[in-house]
């Protein structure tokens, strides 16, 4: 995982995969969202994943191709 990663809080236990890529801005809004996951250049904990709702949990690290990864920490 990379030590590199930006930490982002979240309150609840588990936040949607889109939402969090919001969150985080990696990405500007949830049509920007939708696209990257859609298009297989989002990977949590280095597996790729094409579901916007899957469910992402502290402790998770979520990186976008070309864009940076970030850390899920509780809040």
């Amino acid at each position: 995982m990379p030590d590199d990663a930006l930490e982002v809080p979240i309150r609840d236990e588990s936040i949607r995969l889109g939402q969090l890529l919001k969150l985080s801005g990696l990405v500007d809004d949830g049509a920007s969202a939708r696209e990257v996951v859609e298009r297989g250049l989002v990977a949590v904990n280095g597996e790729v994943d094409t579901r916007r709702g899957r469910q992402v949990r502290v402790g998770d690290v979520v990186s976008l191709d070309g864009g940076g990864s970030i850390r899920v920490t509780s809040d």
